[in-house]
């Protein structure tokens, strides 16, 4: 009220005012590219290993390290590209990740031996671990009141990317060989790179820089390309409004930090924003997430393992289930292939329902649903029940998993939200280096009952997490501080 009768307006006031349009589409599609592009090099940890395993006569366990070499880089990653966004901002953030993951992703592929190979793929992983800070950027440019449903079409881009691999796996590996899979699998990559120049500065971070006026510039080049019109009158920093001096740019400053001089700055913000996530202000909320991000990535990458294990009898506890050939036998890729096409209708119900019930409510609904269809696997089911089952525990566990990761970077304020949102998913990817012990050894070892145990156990923990949660986020504005 007080903003429109001295005519300022706030960054939130000046999105919701241009809407969504052709700028923020292009934005979609480049921070969605950062996204499918971790989908794929994911995706890939699904394929490579027993060829390569039988090309240079490897050991299960280093089969086996292929994989978790990649979600370790990932868990460094995800920390250290965080707070390099927080501080130099998200352009510079997903230049350098894209540089790495292209890099790191197409020496891979002409990798003399397996020690090399480990190596390259750990420095993939800590380039993939830097994909959060897509979502943070693309998040900054969305209106409050459409941003549930925008980002779980973005999410969709990592659906999509998995859907691609694995049919790009299907149609190279029978010609080709497992180099040609990384070599392409790195495309994405570099088209990042290719499109970098025209990718724009967060007007959201400019702000909170105290950068204004550049902010300004963007905000006007979306009204230009949307062809829409700022509100009437002088653009602050929701983190300052009584006063529009940030109308020119001024010296970089961070809220939530103590005063510092510019050259000592850049040196401790790293470490600063790390430890302002366990601040009195955010501890609650950085514990939470780190419990329900767990959950989330347990509970999805396990469903998958899980997915692969029961329908297909592979662990040879259950002949009825093996000698129904409900399953395309051995044909992975193509298994593969429609697990993933799994994941689209719970995205789409999530889509109808992040924006009209909350964040919390969405995740509440979609993760009770994981839970029923899992519930009937404490006992041995039918081949056919069985898949029907583990494809509709996975439809909502990605589901609730892709609220999750929208709702991470929203709590936390502009000063050190890919830092918490980056931390939060390493948290989480730990959750995924673990759930092979159970979806893998206890089904293995004939223990069907209690993997799907473990597994509710955890969904309920979670369901409780977030029910903890102080607030939703559903159509609030952003916030710059932690005040």
């Amino acid at each position: 009220m007080d903003n429109e009768q001295v005519g300022l307006y706030t960054l939130d006031e000046a999105l919701e005012s241009l809407g969504f349009g052709k700028f923020q589409a292009f934005v979609l599609a480049y921070a969605g590219l950062g996204w499918f592009a971790e989908a794929m090099e994911i995706m890939i940890l699904s394929f490579i290993g027993q060829a390569v395993k039988s090309e240079w006569g490897l050991s299960s366990s280093q089969e086996s390290l292929l994989s978790t070499i990649v979600f370790a880089g990932m868990v460094i990653g995800a920390y250290g590209w965080g707070t390099i966004s927080d501080t130099y901002g998200r352009r510079t953030g997903f230049l350098t990740i894209s540089i790495v993951t292209s890099g790191a992703g197409f020496l891979s592929t002409f990798s003399p031996n397996y020690l090399s190979l480990v190596i390259l793929r750990g420095f993939v992983g800590f380039g993939l671990g830097g994909t959060s800070v897509f979502l943070s950027w693309f998040l900054e440019f969305v209106p409050a009141s459409s941003r549930g449903m925008w980002m779980i079409v973005f999410s969709t881009f990592w659906t999509f990317g998995s859907i691609f691999e694995a049919t790009l796996v299907w149609i190279v590996m029978a010609k080709l060989n497992w180099r040609w899979v990384l070599a392409l699998s790195s495309v994405p990559s570099f088209a990042l790179l290719f499109f970098y120049g025209v990718a724009p500065e967060s007007p959201r971070y400019l702000c909170m820089k105290g950068r204004t006026g550049d902010a300004l510039r963007i905000l006007e080049k979306i009204a230009s390309v949307n062809r829409t019109k700022l509100p009437a009158g002088v653009l602050i920093s929701s983190r300052s409004t009584d006063n529009a001096e940030e109308s020119t740019p001024s010296e970089d400053r961070i809220p939530l930090l103590p005063s510092l001089s510019k050259s000592s700055m850049q040196s401790k913000l790293g470490f600063s924003s790390f430890f302002m996530l366990f601040s009195s202000k955010l501890i609650k909320t950085t514990a939470l997430l780190w419990v329900l991000l767990f959950g989330d990535s347990f509970s999805y990458y396990g469903i998958i393992l899980l997915t692969s294990k029961l329908s297909s009898g592979e662990s040879g506890c259950f002949p009825t289930i093996q000698s129904s050939g409900y399953l395309l036998g051995d044909s992975l890729y193509v298994n593969a292939f429609i697990t993933s096409i799994a994941e689209l209708p719970g995205l789409f119900l999530s889509a109808l329902l992040v924006d009209r019930v909350g964040r919390k409510q969405t995740m509440s609904i979609m993760f009770g649903l994981a839970f029923i269809f899992l519930l009937p696997l404490l006992t041995r089911q039918s081949a056919v029940l069985t898949t029907c089952l583990l494809f509709g525990a996975r439809m909502n566990a990605m589901a609730t998993f892709t609220v999750a990761s929208i709702y991470a970077p929203e709590l936390y304020p502009t000063s050190v939200r890919t830092t918490g949102a980056g931390v939060a998913s390493a948290v989480g990817r730990i959750g995924g280096m673990v759930c092979p012990l159970v979806s893998v050894a206890l089904v293995n070892a004939c223990h069907q009952t209690e993997a799907i145990a473990i597994y509710l156990a955890v969904i309920v923990v979670s369901l409780v997490c977030i029910q903890l949660f102080p607030y939703d986020t559903k159509g609030r504005e952003l916030s710059d501080t932690a005040c």
